[in-house]
């Protein structure tokens, strides 16, 4: 046991993380699990859902650095395999991007077009500011 107080602290609250990255690594399991047996019944409309949520899950916790990012990719490499296996139609996100991210359209890009460019404002950088004045 530590002796220091910030020691004694560290210890107190890496405990907690281990049991929210516990219960996290848990949730990405049961989320791949669910995929498996909704393969294995042959649920091509199902699985679908549930593999974008799988896939999100693994993204999440890979950011948050609960699984490591090579981790991630494996699982989700080897969760988008057994779905070719049944042909569901399952669009894999960009490298980087979450499956919410891939699957929601782009906000307000095609909808409207910009206004016109206002032109940037002129600002004198600090240093020749100050060599003028010496």
């Amino acid at each position: 046991m530590a002796n220091i107080a910030s020691s004694k602290k560290d210890a107190r609250r890496s405990a907690v993380r281990a049991q929210a990255n516990k219960s996290a690594r848990s949730a990405v399991k049961t989320h791949i699990v669910k995929v498996r047996k909704a393969v294995a019944e042959g649920d091509k409309e199902g699985v679908a859902e549930l593999a974008t949520t799988a896939v999100s899950a693994l993204d999440r916790a890979a950011s948050k650095g609960i699984l490591h990012a090579n981790n991630a990719a494996r699982r989700k490499s080897r969760l988008m395999k057994r779905l070719n296996t049944i042909g569901a139609a399952v669009a894999a996100p960009a490298k980087g991007t979450t499956a919410k991210k891939a699957a929601a359209p782009a906000k307000g890009k095609a909808a409207a077009p910009k206004a016109a460019a206002k032109p940037a404002a002129k600002k004198a950088p600090a240093r020749a500011a100050a060599k003028k004045k010496a």
